[in-house]
């Protein structure tokens, strides 16, 4: 099975970083919380990422403990989902904390049949890199890793080419890296020490959400001893694709067909801004990413794929004027959302 899922990484798919469903209390939604991952798989994801930082890491505590449950319930919908499906999803569990709390959320995570985890960093913000990647390694012997570039605006740090470097030598069991510093310079950084180090077998996949387009369709060469080697990020793994999913799915479609013929339309790089502009009012990227979450949830909410905009933390929710974006984006961008794939499919998936 292992093959097989780095098979699929490798070819690059649509992965969502799933939301949580909550209720008006603020407690676990489980039948919405079924229905999201119905509807990712019904849109034609590739995986879905649980447990992540469009989860809320907040789950973690123990007087929310919601870790376990999500996880779990995710097992056992998934497992459902693959029995009607071409390919099994990619199943990716967020991995937070210090090295001991990393390796118990691991355990559990393939105990549950999960493929990966998406390694945060964020608990470890002032190691160096020796400390970082004996953490990431303690971690991979339990379950294979995603490595993961957070941006530092919502709990990432600044991990330079060193540490990409030292990681891709010598942590073998890495199948794929997020990357979403939300920087260019910060981003090649990644990829070079992944040419740089001949990791044929880890997939590049963009969490840049303010530069999706881009990302899938641009060649990234670099000089090795001898040759020069060209890479490029193939899939997505990525907050805005837990929202208008059937869109974010044909536009990696549409990414994948442009680099075959090697060849980007006008077309494809309008609605490259027209993304990023989406964006920017979902993740509320004039306030900070402040909103981030609840402007992912509205989305849902007017799909009444959730039933309001709760998040764990009562003081989160939209910024000013962030409504009003996302009104603004729907009424520019009409063609981008899938309003209408989700109307004909929701009665079932909240079965």
């Amino acid at each position: 099975m292992s093959q097989k899922i780095q098979g699929i990484l490798q070819r690059g798919v649509a992965i969502p970083a799933s939301v949580l469903a909550l209720n008006s209390q603020r407690k676990f939604d489980e039948r919405r919380q079924r229905a999201l991952f119905r509807y990712y798989s019904a849109a034609g994801a590739g995986g879905i990422a649980i447990a992540v930082h469009a989860t809320q890491f907040a789950i973690r505590d123990p007087k929310i403990g919601l870790f376990e449950p999500l996880l779990r319930l995710g097992q056992e919908e998934m497992n459902r989902l693959d029995a009607g499906r071409s390919e099994p999803m990619v199943r990716i569990s967020g991995i937070c904390g210090l090295t001991p709390q990393a390796v118990k959320e691991a355990t559990l995570a393939r105990d549950l049949g999960y493929h990966a985890g998406l390694l945060s960093l964020n608990a470890l913000r002032t190691a160096d890199d020796k400390t970082l990647v004996e953490h990431a390694k303690a971690v991979s012997q339990v379950l294979p890793i995603v490595g993961f570039y957070l941006q530092p605006a919502v709990g990432g740090r600044i991990l330079p080419y060193s540490f990409w470097r030292k990681l891709c030598e010598s942590v073998k069991n890495i199948w794929a890296i997020k990357i979403a510093p939300f920087n260019r310079y910060q981003s090649q950084d990644v990829i070079r020490a992944v040419v740089e180090t001949g990791r044929q077998d880890i997939a590049l996949y963009t969490g840049n959400d303010d530069n999706i387009v881009a990302d899938l369709t641009t060649p990234f060469p670099f000089m090795t001893k001898d040759r020069m080697v060209e890479r490029r990020i193939v899939g997505g793994l990525l907050g805005h694709w837990s929202v208008w999913t059937r869109r974010g799915v044909e536009l990696l479609e549409e990414c994948h067909a442009a680099v075959a013929k090697k060849t980007i339309s006008w077309d494809l790089l309008t609605k490259a801004t027209a993304v990023t502009d989406c964006n920017a009012a979902f993740f509320d990227a004039a306030n900070n990413y402040v909103g981030c979450v609840a402007g992912l949830h509205e989305v849902l909410r007017r799909q009444r794929l959730l039933e309001g905009i709760w998040c764990l933390n009562p003081d989160e929710g939209l910024s000013t004027g962030q409504r009003e974006e996302i009104d603004r984006i729907y009424v520019a961008y009409p063609q981008l959302n899938d309003d209408e794939f989700v109307e004909k499919g929701i009665d079932s998936w909240m079965k």
